[in-house]
């Protein structure tokens, strides 16, 4: 029931048949899929079970971290340097 007393009003209809949506002005850039950030998570991961069971898994981790890493940014590097010139920051 409704509390104003009386009946219930319907939105206003939208005729969308004739209407098209506007051209695009630019293509949306999205990074390539990746397993890097995974790889880091997994690096953070054996560096922190590392501290409870062996010095080994912190030094595995800490490498694969540092490659991950050093990958990832080269990867988000190369990604931006292939943007046009008004995209970049």
């Amino acid at each position: 029931m409704s509390s104003g007393g009386g009946p219930a009003q319907d939105p206003p209809s939208v005729d969308v048949e004739g209407s098209q949506a506007p051209p695009a002005g630019e293509e949306i850039h999205l990074p390539g899929p990746t397993l890097l950030p995974i790889l880091t998570a997994a690096a953070i991961t054996l560096i922190v079970i590392g501290t409870t069971i062996s010095y080994i898994l912190i030094i595995v981790g800490v490498i694969v971290l540092i490659v991950a890493v050093f990958r990832w940014v080269s990867d988000t590097s190369r990604d931006v340097a292939a943007l046009p010139e008004e995209h970049r920051h």
